[in-house]
């Protein structure tokens, strides 16, 4: 039986596939290669929302859902609602964001987009054999998506959590919400012994996506979410009455494991199972877009694809909040809630971004609790 080969093989059209795919046709120095994109479902649902913080305009603003310039952060002694400018709160959904990626990939003639359950991939001297529910593919280099929790599970030098949330699109029959505020973080709820917030994106004063998120190591059963949402929505925003239009739920893994070690000089995991999500705040989206812009240089310098991953000391940062939170689930709201407290919005975003410098970075870790993070960096420096 003959193999169809290609030069690239991206597995996964979520947003990390649709967006290196798109990227790789968008540049002549790879309009001769030959792109397969595999997916097991060319119809995806409209499963998600993605949420992110950008200045000015960007070159996702013709697909936005909806933008906010306000946020919210709150803990159960304090509420803030402070102005972002320059950046805006964007958001995107899933809908959107697959049909017009699709489309400018169909768009690319060196692009081909194939249903396919991707059963196994195994290297071979200069090529990667993929091999799905009823085609075997061929691929000089090979880009994957699909996320595996297991070998994260498995071992104990890097503390692994979950950003899981579940949230209810709804609306109100009288109006509860600040159309132009994002409620970034609400800790004023429950804790619990963990890291629990509400999360509120309003669309209308009438109508909003609102998420019961923790961070934590344990998902919940449904009902202890979908309950947290009732009495946020009865006992916070005096909303009795309400319809749910649609729900939505999410598992992020937040981890500095070295996500590196299953790459190989042909083969890179990239979005989530390329350890692209930011391990201390799990957002994903605008750092997978990021990290598709240095790939693409990356690419044509046909370097071995393990050399892409670099350690930084954003990477250290995380770690050590991820320590923490570890350690003592609890903490996060007294971290995050002094952090918003102390410092704007704009010089935290810039630090997430990892765009600050570091004496920046230094500002935004002495407004967080010391004891704690120097706690963590003494055990973590004894560790590694």
């Amino acid at each position: 039986m003959s193999m169809a080969t290609y030069d690239y093989i991206i597995i996964g059209a979520g947003a990390s596939g649709l967006l290196l795919a798109n990227a790789l046709g968008n540049d002549s120095f790879f309009s001769e290669k030959s792109i397969l994109l595999l997916d097991k479902d060319l119809d995806k649902p409209n499963d998600r929302t993605w949420c992110f913080w950008e200045k000015g305009k960007g070159e996702f603003d013709p697909i936005l859902h909806k933008t906010w310039d306000h946020i919210l952060v709150a803990d159960d002694t304090y509420s803030k609602r402070m102005p972002i400018y320059p950046y805006s709160y964007k958001m995107i959904r899933a809908e959107n964001f697959y049909q017009t990626y699709r489309t400018k990939i169909n768009s690319h003639d060196n692009i081909t987009f194939l249903e396919g359950n991707v059963v196994r991939i195994e290297e071979r001297d200069n090529e990667i054999i993929v091999a799905a529910d009823s085609h075997t593919y061929i691929g000089k280099k090979v880009f994957n998506s699909i996320f595996d929790y297991k070998p994260l599970l498995q071992q104990k030098k890097y503390p692994v959590l979950q950003q899981h949330f579940i949230g209810w699109f709804i609306k109100c029959d009288k109006p509860v919400f600040d159309s132009q505020q994002a409620t970034f973080m609400d800790f004023s709820i429950p804790q619990k012994g963990n890291t629990r917030f509400m999360y509120v994106l309003p669309f209308s004063e009438t109508e909003a996506l609102v998420e019961y998120t923790l961070f934590s190591k344990n998902l919940l059963p449904t009902q202890e979410y979908e309950e947290a949402i009732k009495d946020y929505l009865k006992d916070n925003l005096d909303c009795h009455h309400y319809q749910i239009l649609e729900k939505e739920k999410g598992n992020i893994p937040m981890s500095c494991y070295n996500f590196n070690i299953h790459n190989s000089k042909n083969l890179l995991h990239i979005g989530v199972a390329g350890g692209w999500a930011k391990p201390s705040s799990g957002y994903t989206f605008m750092r997978t877009h990021q990290k598709t812009k240095n790939l693409i240089p990356f690419l044509k310098e046909n370097r071995p694809l393990n050399t892409f991953f670099k350690k930084d000391r954003f990477w250290f940062y995380d770690l050590l909040l991820l320590d923490i939170l570890f350690r003592n689930n609890k903490k996060g709201r007294l971290i995050f809630g002094q952090l918003f407290k102390n410092r704007t919005p704009q010089k935290i975003f810039a630090f997430l971004d990892e765009k600050s410098t570091i004496w920046q970075d230094l500002s935004i870790i002495m407004a967080c609790p010391k004891k704690e993070f120097v706690q963590a960096f003494i055990r973590r420096i004894f560790l590694i």
